[in-house]
């Protein structure tokens, strides 16, 4: 089986983007598939690129595995989803890789409390927790974390 290729997103796979971010938010228990969850992550897809996101995906000869959105200015890690099929096999450890790449000397991210899969994923992949706060546009509380490389204090 070959390995999924990263590579940018393109404009005619918003659509799909936003079907495998549900998938994947739904797989961690914390809502449910509905026509109005996708919706509103296909129009956040495109709404989150106008406003500086970087958006790769993780392709399977065709299929979207993952997606991963960056904001590189800001050094933020906003989104990295993986698709249920695809979970347990690296994919999100290979994603990281990659963010750490663009962004090998501080990357910043928040994750939903309730999600004690990602942030203790997260915890293990070196990120160190900063702060809890409720987010306003979806009542969620967060968790923020923070990744600086190691080694290269002068």
């Amino acid at each position: 089986m070959p390995t999924p290729v990263i590579r940018t997103a393109r404009a005619d796979e918003v659509d799909e983007i936003g079907r495998v971010w549900m998938e994947s938010w739904v797989s961690t228990g914390l809502d449910e598939a509905s026509n109005f969850l996708l919706a509103n992550l296909r129009a956040r897809v495109a709404r989150e690129i106008e406003n500086g996101w970087s958006l790769y995906v993780a392709d399977d000869e065709g299929r979207i595995a993952a997606m991963l959105a960056l904001h590189l200015p800001n050094r933020y890690l906003d989104q990295l989803f993986v698709a249920p099929d695809y979970q347990g096999r690296g994919l999100g450890r290979r994603l990281l890789g990659f963010t750490r790449e663009h962004l090998p000397d501080e990357i910043l991210l928040r994750c939903v409390r309730e999600n004690d899969k990602a942030w203790r994923w997260y915890e293990r992949e070196g990120f160190v927790f900063e702060k809890e706060a409720v987010e306003p546009m979806n009542g969620f509380t967060m968790k923020y974390y923070r990744w600086k490389r190691q080694g290269d204090a002068q």
